[in-house]
This record gives C-alpha cells, structure tokens and sequence, in this order.
C-alpha cells in the first residue's frame, strides 16, 4: 500500500505582527462562547489549492507544476473577518484579502490547468483568497459569534510581503494538524 501525503499549496503568513493580530481576533471570537475550532498560530495561511490524499508519485509532478508558475514579489493585505456560507449560518471563520487577491487567483489559474492534467478535480467553489482562522462545530452561541465577527468585519491585520508558494504536508494528529513545506518556489 503507498503512502497518501495530505498536501495543499499555500502561502505561510510568517510575520509575527500579523499572526498577533489575528490571535487577538480569535480570542474576540472565543469570547462568544461558541463552540470554536481555532486555527493554531503556526498553522495560519492561505490556501490555493487543496490537493488532498495523494501519493508521492503525485507529489513529485505537482512540484513540477509549481516550477511553471511565474510572479514577482508582491504585498497581501489582511483586512475585514467573515465567514463561509454567510454571516448568519458560519461554519467557518476567515479573514479577507484585499490588495493582492488578484495576484493569488493568478498563480491558483497558473496552477489549475496542470493540476487538472495530473488528474485534479476542478476547485467546484471556485477561488476565494482568504485566511482560515477558525471552524464552527456546532450553533452553540451562534447569535453572539455573529456579533463577534461583525465587530471585527472591519479590523485592519497588517500587509505581507510575499516572494515564495509552496507545496505542504499535513498530517493530521488529535491535538491539531501539524504542517511542514515539501516543495517552494521562491521569486
């Protein structure tokens, strides 16, 4: 039986201004009382493809991929909390992006083509640059969790200078998931 690598390609948010930032909006979230998930500190970043399960054959062609896609050095700009289906039934937390979204969609459509000829599904929610930072277990204190991301809809969270993507590694353990880089492409 192979080994299947739980893996996505994501940009680490590494600047400790910003992950504080954003720790301080989950303990605003926590404060709601519902029943909350919190993305751990070390883990916080933005997804641009979830790959899933794959073997390390696929790992290795994906990295291929990666060495394809061109961009320069760009800012992201973290700005505003919501929530993913909408504001009155969250299952999940994030954070926007603003200023470098359109570059994000353009390495996630660099990437997407290849992606599909390995064999990848399409993305069937489309791209959506944004930050998780929590997930929602249950409807406990859901009033009150929407009043906590609302007074944080408008909440400024910092610019990140981006130059690398890379390919990680999740493995998945009960005290939360533990992420490591496989694969990075630096510009």
């Amino acid at each position: 039986m192979k080994e299947l690598i739980r893996s996505f390609i994501a940009i680490d948010i590494d600047n400790s201004e910003i992950i504080k930032r954003i720790t301080e909006a989950q303990d605003a979230l926590g404060k709601s009382g519902a029943h909350l998930k919190l993305v751990e500190p070390q883990n916080i970043h933005v997804t641009i493809r979830f790959l899933g399960e794959i073997p390390q054959t696929l790992v290795e062609k994906v990295s291929e991929e990666m060495k394809h896609i061109s961009f320069k050095p760009f800012d992201v700009h973290f700005h505003g909390v919501g929530a993913f289906p909408n504001i009155n039934r969250p299952n999940v937390v994030w954070i926007g992006i603003g200023k470098g979204a359109e570059i994000l969609s353009n390495i996630f459509n660099q990437l997407e083509p290849g992606l599909r000829g390995l064999g990848f599904s399409p993305d069937t929610r489309g791209f959506s640059p944004h930050v998780t930072i929590a997930r929602v277990g249950s409807g406990l204190n859901r009033a009150e969790l929407v009043q906590a991301i609302m007074s944080l809809k408008e909440r400024e969270f910092g610019v990140l200078h981006v130059n690398s993507v890379k390919l990680k590694k999740s493995i998945l353990t009960p005290k939360g998931p533990i992420y490591s880089t496989i694969y990075e492409v630096k510009v």
